[in-house]
């Protein structure tokens, strides 16, 4: 997914422009690929040692001392998936966006109102549902094609508003002059706009949770995930040196009737409605393919979990649907919650942002998890020197893990900023209500049935993987020597 920077970028343009302009967007973009690549590679040294599909919350539940494995794993299983699904909702988020900022710019009487906006969320959602239900074998093809048409639709965009603008903006309003149309303080608007780039670089797990379909993944999987990180870094910042280059007025993008500041740009640049909306399709096209892949994600993630016991009405979830060997209740699940996290919009002007926020901060504190489980157990005593082939020395090891664990912890307290002033209730950041409500629905389930049945992942290779290193009862443990 992180090869999808570019037009994830493109879809929450709106944060940016309004809270700091293009240097937060361009010198935030740089910073947060140079800290998100410490956490890449953290991960890619657990990755390569054990390449496990369950990803994070199997990492969590090898590696944490034996007395916490099992809490920290649920907890990490939890905040994978709602980071998943909040993703799914973001992404019909942006292609709901995308289709009636089209309409507006083509019928500029038409007024988007939030609840149409909602409705076509839905509808991508829904046309997910479908795919993924009845159209496997269809989407298995389609994803094969996805990254040339992701590549070639990056190419397309980039070249046709440079060549097509001939009123580029100076150097100085792309790379210093700071913009604020937050009403916060300068510095405030820059942390806040950080939330754009931050939600850009995300995903980028993804390659483990394919681990046990791989050739030699301990080399290929951890690979995959730091290479994605390189490519979406530099595509990222491509795109957004060419989009900052093409914007007309600002406050004629940040305020756009179309409500998409990338339509705006389009138009400002090419100066036709066929060619904006022709630009705008790609992105919508690409959306759609997301939102197959997502769901997929999300469901599989809801089904493993529930196979673990980590879920309310586990054995339900946990059903596949004997004719197409589709779980199809993990899909129906994953719908409705997409759906759900789309209808705060409804009730708050800022609902969009506030389930990008979800999206980031569930995928932030899974890839948090790992990291803070390394270093409690290297200032524990209980630290083992991990000697896969991404395998780091160990105070190197140390520092990428506690810098990636700084950042990803940074960023989750910002999300939960408003992201405008004065607050009012309908422009409130609800993140820390949502993602509070998710918690308690975490520990009510903890307490009432996977306190007795979750028993971590419940794969083979990680069985004899703890079998192995946590066979004693004390916390100390040592790893065997490789033959």
């Amino acid at each position: 997914m992180a090869h999808c920077s570019w037009s994830a970028l493109g879809g929450v343009l709106v944060t940016g422009v309004n809270a700091g302009g293009p240097p937060v967007m361009i010198w935030g973009w740089i910073g947060i690929s140079c800290v998100s690549l410490c956490v890449a590679y953290s991960m890619a040294e657990m990755c390569s040692e054990y390449p496990v599909a369950g990803g994070q919350y199997s990492w969590v539940y090898i590696l944490a001392p034996k007395s916490i494995r099992r809490q920290f794993s649920y907890l990490t299983g939890w905040f994978m998936i709602i980071g998943i699904l909040a993703m799914g909702a973001t992404n019909s988020f942006i292609g709901a966006n995308f289709i009636l900022g089209q309409a507006n710019l083509v019928n500029p009487s038409y007024e988007i109102q939030r609840w149409h906006t909602v409705l076509v969320a839905y509808c991508i959602t829904l046309f997910a549902t479908f795919v993924n239900m009845w159209g496997s074998k269809v989407l298995e093809k389609i994803s094969k094609g996805a990254l040339v048409f992701n590549i070639v639709s990056f190419l397309a965009i980039v070249i046709t508003i440079l060549a097509c603008n001939d009123h580029k903006q100076s150097a100085s309003f792309v790379f210093k002059d700071f913009q604020n149309f937050t009403g916060f303080s300068t510095s405030m608007a820059g942390i806040i706009g950080i939330l754009q780039p931050a939600f850009g670089m995300c995903c980028y797990d993804a390659p483990a949770h394919m681990c046990e379909e791989l050739r030699d993944a301990s080399k290929q999987a951890p690979r995959a995930m730091v290479l994605s990180v390189y490519i979406g870094a530099l595509t990222g910042f491509v795109f957004l040196v060419a989009v900052c280059f093409c914007i007309g007025d600002i406050t004629a993008v940040a305020d756009t009737p179309t409500l998409v500041p990338l339509i705006q740009i389009f138009f400002d640049s090419t100066n036709s409605n066929v060619g904006s909306c022709i630009l705008a399709t790609l992105i919508v096209i690409i959306d759609l393919g997301c939102a197959n892949a997502l769901l997929a994600e999300g469901a599989r993630s809801l089904y493993a979990f529930a196979r673990d016991h980590g879920l309310p009405f586990s054995s339900s979830i946990s059903k596949v649907e004997s004719k197409h060997q589709t779980p199809v209740v993990a899909i129906i699940l994953g719908t409705v919650v997409q759906m759900a996290f789309n209808s705060i919009y409804f009730g708050t002007v800022t609902g969009f942002n506030t389930v990008i926020a979800i999206a980031t901060q569930g995928f932030y504190l899974s890839y948090a998890m790992p990291l803070l489980v390394r270093l409690i157990s290297y200032f524990s005593g209980t630290h083992r020197q991990l000697t896969g082939p991404w395998a780091m020395k160990p105070l190197v090891s140390v520092a990428v893990n506690f810098v990636g664990l700084t950042y990803l912890l940074f960023a989750c307290i910002t999300f939960n900023f408003p992201s405008v002033y004065p607050v009012t209730s309908e422009n409130m950041n609800y993140t820390s209500a949502a993602v509070g409500v998710i918690m308690l629905v975490a520990a009510i389930t903890w307490f009432a049935t996977a306190k007795k049945r979750f028993s971590g992942p419940e794969i083979e290779e990680v069985i004899e993987i703890v079998a192995g290193h946590h066979g004693s009862d004390s916390d100390e443990v040592k790893r065997p020597e490789k033959e």
